[in-house]
C-alpha cells in the first residue's frame, strides 16, 4: 500500500472524526472528552480539557453562548446536553495551578491594538509561541466590553485573575493609550505585523476599508485587511449579538495568520475546517433512550456537583463504530478500519517484526462486505485486507502452509478425483450448463445428482454439467495465479461445450462469476426452478411446514431478487420464515468465507456460535457451507436443496449433522462416478496401498481431527509410512505409537494403536515446524 492509498482509504473511516458538539464549536473545545472526564467525575481532568483549547477557560467558561448545544445529537432523544452550564461548574470548581509554557522567544515583533476579547485572544496566543508582543489600549486594564457584562455572570476578579497570564508571559502593555490614526502609522512602521481589536476601534478614523457594519473590512478566512500586514477580528456585538466565541475566534484567526506570515508561508492553506465546520461523524442512535435534561433545583446557582454529574451522564459519546458493533473480526482486534489501514501500511514496512500477528489479522477477515454495507461512507476491509495478503505473497510473508489445506482441497476439487464437464447422455450439445460447485457436491452429494436430473427433465436444449472447483480459495488466499488458472480452466471448459449457460447452484459460485467471469451468464439453480416450476413430486408429497430461520448467504446481500425468490419457494413447500438479526442486506459469514478458519479457527467458531445462537429455531440455509459449518456447532440446519430434492423420503434434513472434511472429498467422488455410469463411461481407479488401511476412532476424536483440517487420507499417509518404515514413538505407559508425516509445508502428528486387522486413532494434529530428525 502506497502512502497515497493509506490517505485514501483512512479518509473512508469517519470513527475519528469530530462529533456534532465538537465542530459546531468555533473553537473546536472537545466536549466529548470534556463530558466523559465529567462522567468520571475528573473535574480538573475536564478542565485541562477546556484549557486545551480556550485562551482563558475561567471566563470563557462561564460566558461561551455555547453553539455546541445546538448540534448535539442527544438533542434529538431528550434534549441536548447543557454543555454550557457544566462548563460553568468545571471552572468554577477548578482551584489548581494554571501553568503556561511558552516556546522561546522570537525577534518578531507584533502589535496588538485594543484588548477587548478577540485582542487579548490574539496577544496570547502568540505570545504562547515565541512572538515578542505589544498591546495597546486605551483603559487602565484589559478586557474590553468584558467589564461591561453582569458581575453574577462574570466576576471582576475572575477577569483579573484570567488576564494576569500576560505579567507571566511578560508582555509589553500600554495602558491610557490614544487609539488614533498616529498611534496605527506609528506601529505599522516600527513592529512586523499589526493585529486590530474591532471591538475597542470601532468610530476611530483609520486609513483601511470600512465594511457595511462600519468595521475595518477583512478577509473572513485570514482575518487580513487591505493593508499588508495589518490584520484584524472582533466587534460581533455591532453586527447583531455579542458572541464570546466567535469573538475569540476572530481573535484567533489574526493571531494565526501573522505567524504564517512570519514563517513566509501562504494565510490561507488548510483552513477549511477552521471554526465551526460540519461533522461527518454518524452516529446511530437506535437504542439510545430519550433522557430529559436535568433541570437545577436552583436555576440562579446552577448545578449542584450531583446534578451536573448526571447531566453528564446523558451524554452518549458519540461515534461510529457501526461495522465493530456488527463485525466480531473487527471488535476481536480492539479497533476500527481506519486504525486497520495503518496498521497495514506500516507492517509491510516492519514486517519482520511483526509477521505473525499480521499475518494472523490480516488473514482473519471473511471478507463477507458486512462491514461496506454498513459504513455510511462504505469502507470495505475485505479490499483492503485481500491486497494486503497480496502484497505479502509478492513480499514472500505469506507462509506457505497458512492456506495450505483450503489451495490442497481445491486442487482435489479441479484434479483427476472430481473434475469433469460433459454433455448430457444422449446429445453433442448443451444449452445449458449445470454447475453444482464442490462444496455442495461434498455436502449433499444425492441432491446434486437429482437435482441435475430435474434441470434435463425440464430445460430443453441439453443440460450439460460441470464439476469444479470456482476458485474462490484462491481468490480469498490472494493467489491471483491459483484463481486465474481455475477460471481459466472453467472457461476453456466453457467454450469446448459451445458457451452454454451456466446455472449455478453455490451462491458463492454465483457471485465469482458475475463478477469474474460474466460472459457465461450464471443463472441461479433456485430461479431457474422458480420459472420452470417446483418438483411434482415435493408438490405430491405435501408441505414440508414449520417455521424455519433462514440463513441468507453473505455473497448474497447486493441479490435482493435472489433472496425474496428463496422465500417464495419455502413458502410454497409451505414453510413460515423468521427473519435473523442479520439478513437480507446485512448477513454476516458462516465462518468459512475468506479462509476465516484457516487463520483464526476461534474467531470463527465465536462467529458461528453468535450465527447459530441468534434464534432457537431450526435453521435453513442455500449455501453448503454455511449448513455444515452450523450443524458442525450443533445447530439444526438443513439445506434448501434437502426439502426439494430429499435423499430420504419424509426424512428429517435438520437432523442430518456434522459431515467431516473427509467425507467431503468422498462424496465428490461419489457425485462424479454417479455422473459417468450415467454416461456408461466406466469410472473404477487406482487405490494406493495407504487407502487400504482400516481406520476406527470415537466420534470426539473424529470431530477433533476434522476440526483441525486433518483428512483421515492424511491418518492413514502417516500411519503407513510409519508402520512401513518403523520411525515411530511408542508410550511406555500406554503402548500407543506416535508417528510424523512432513508431505509438504504442513507436519501431521498421529498417536495410534493397533487395533484387529486395522488401527484406532487416538489423536492427531498439525503443526508447520519442519522436523530434521529425532534423536533416539
Amino acid at each position: 500500500m502506497e502512502k497515497n492509498e493509506l490517505i485514501a482509504w483512512e479518509s473512508r473511516c469517519i470513527q475519528e472524526e469530530s462529533p456534532e458538539c465538537n465542530s459546531a464549536c468555533p473553537l473546536h473545545v472537545d466536549a466529548r472528552l470534556f463530558l466523559k472526564e465529567i462522567q468520571k467525575g475528573e473535574w480538573d481532568a475536564a478542565y485541562k480539557v477546556l484549557n486545551k483549547t480556550m485562551p482563558f477557560p475561567g471566563i470563557l467558561g462561564r460566558i461561551c453562548d455555547h453553539p455546541c448545544e445546538d448540534k448535539c445529537k442527544r438533542g434529538e432523544v431528550g434534549g441536548p446536553i447543557a454543555i454550557g452550564a457544566l462548563e460553568k461548574i468545571c471552572v468554577e470548581r477548578y482551584s489548581g495551578k494554571k501553568r503556561v509554557q511558552p516556546l522561546p522567544r522570537k525577534s518578531q515583533r507584533i502589535a496588538v491594538i485594543g484588548a477587548g476579547l478577540a485582542g487579548v485572544t490574539a496577544a496570547l496566543d502568540l505570545l504562547k509561541k515565541g512572538f515578542t508582543i505589544s498591546v495597546f489600549v486605551s483603559e487602565d486594564r484589559l478586557g474590553g466590553s468584558l467589564w461591561d457584562l453582569p458581575e453574577e455572570l462574570l466576576p471582576r476578579e475572575v477577569i483579573t485573575e484570567e488576564l494576569s497570564v500576560f505579567e507571566t508571559l511578560k508582555a509589553d502593555i500600554h495602558f491610557g493609550t490614544r487609539l488614533d490614526k498616529a498611534l496605527f502609522e506609528q506601529v505599522r512602521e516600527e513592529f512586523d505585523a499589526v493585529i486590530l481589536d474591532r471591538d475597542a476601534l470601532k468610530g476611530i478614523e483609520l486609513p483601511l476599508t470600512l465594511d457595511d457594519d462600519g468595521l475595518i473590512a477583512i478577509d473572513p478566512a485570514t482575518g487580513a485587511t487591505d493593508r499588508e500586514g495589518i490584520f484584524a477580528g472582533g466587534g460581533t456585538r455591532f453586527r447583531g449579538a455579542f458572541s464570546p466565541v466567535m469573538e475569540t475566534l476572530e481573535g484567533r484567526k489574526p493571531a494565526l495568520s501573522v505567524e504564517r506570515l512570519m514563517q513566509k508561508v501562504g494565510l490561507g492553506f488548510g483552513r477549511e475546517n477552521e471554526g465551526a465546520y460540519p461533522s461527518r461523524l454518524f452516529t446511530s442512535l437506535e437504542g439510545i433512550d430519550p433522557l430529559p435534561r436535568i433541570v437545577p433545583s436552583d436555576s440562579g446557582k446552577g448545578y449542584t456537583e450531583e446534578e451536573a454529574l448526571r447531566e453528564a451522564q446523558r451524554c452518549i459519546q458519540c461515534e461510529c463504530m457501526e461495522c465493530v458493533k456488527k463485525c466480531l473480526f473487527m471488535e476481536r482486534y480492539k479497533a476500527y478500519p481506519k486504525k486497520y489501514a495503518r496498521e497495514i501500511f506500516n507492517n509491510e514496512r516492519i514486517l519482520l517484526g511483526a509477521a505473525h500477528q499480521y499475518n494472523v489479522f490480516t488473514n482473519s477477515c471473511s471478507a463477507c462486505g458486512l462491514c461496506e454495507t454498513i459504513c455510511p461512507n462504505d469502507f470495505n476491509m475485505a479490499e483492503m485486507c485481500l491486497e494486503a495478503r497480496r502484497t505479502m505473497l509478492k513480499q514472500n510473508f505469506m507462509p506457505p502452509s497458512f492456506h495450505e489445506f483450503a489451495l490442497d482441497d481445491m486442487a482435489f476439487s479441479n484434479g483427476e478425483p472430481f473434475s469433469l464437464c460433459r454433455h448430457e447422455a444422449g446429445t453433442t450439445e448443451s444449452a445449458w450448463l449445470y454447475f453444482p460447485s464442490c462444496q455442495l457436491s461434498g455436502s449433499a452429494p444425492g441432491e446434486v445428482t437429482a437435482s441435475y436430473n430435474y434441470l434435463r427433465d425440464k430445460l430443453s436444449g441439453g443440460v450439460g454439467i460441470m464439476l469444479h472447483c470456482c476458485g474462490a480459495p484462491a481468490f480469498w488466499a490472494g493467489r491471483d495465479d491459483l484463481f486465474k488458472e481455475a477460471l481459466a480452466e472453467i472457461r476453456a471448459s466453457w467454450e469446448k461445450m459451445g458457451k452454454p449457460r451456466v446455472i449455478t447452484a453455490c451462491p458463492t459460485c454465483q457471485n465469482i462469476f458475475q463478477e469474474h467471469l460474466p460472459e457465461v451468464e450464471p443463472v441461479s439453480l433456485w430461479n431457474v426452478m422458480l420459472e420452470s416450476g417446483i418438483p411434482a413430486s415435493v408438490c405430491s408429497r405435501g408441505t414440508t411446514g414449520g417455521t424455519v430461520s433462514i440463513v441468507d448467504p453473505c455473497v448474497t446481500r447486493h441479490d435482493q431478487v435472489g433472496q425474496k425468490n428463496i422465500r417464495r419457494i419455502l413458502k410454497s413447500l409451505g414453510m413460515e420464515v423468521e427473519e435473523l438479526p442479520l439478513s437480507g442486506e446485512t448477513p454476516e459469514c458462516c465462518g468459512y468465507g475468506g479462509l476465516m478458519y484457516n487463520a483464526d479457527p476461534t474467531l470463527a467458531r465465536d462467529v458461528v456460535e453468535r450465527r447459530t445462537t441468534a434464534s432457537d429455531n431450526d435453521y435453513l440455509a442455500y449455501c453448503a457451507m454455511c449448513r455444515d459449518n452450523f450443524a458442525f456447532a450443533g445447530k439444526r440446519v438443513s439445506h434448501l436443496i434437502e426439502h426439494v430434492f430429499p435423499a430420504v423420503e419424509d426424512g428429517d434434513p435438520a437432523s442430518r449433522g456434522w459431515i467431516s472434511w473427509s467425507e467431503r472429498r468422498a462424496n465428490r467422488v461419489r457425485v462424479k462416478e454417479m455422473i459417468l455410469r450415467a454416461l456408461g463411461e466406466k469410472t473404477e481407479g487406482h487405490t494406493e496401498e495407504y487407502e487400504k488401511l482400516k481406520l476406527t476412532m470415537s466420534p470426539d476424536v473424529r470431530k477433533r481431527i476434522d476440526s483441525r483440517r486433518i483428512l483421515e487420507e492424511d491418518i492413514r499417509k502417516v500411519i503407513f509410512q510409519a508402520e512401513s518404515t518403523g520411525k515411530r514413538m511408542r508410550s511406555r505407559e500406554s503402548g500407543a505409537y506416535l508417528a510424523y508425516l512432513q508431505p509438504e509445508n504442513v507436519t501431521f502428528w498421529v498417536e495410534y494403536s493397533p487395533d484387529g486387522d486395522g488401527f484406532s486413532v487416538l489423536n492427531a494434529y498439525c503443526h508447520r515446524m519442519k522436523i530434521v530428525g529425532i534423536q533416539q
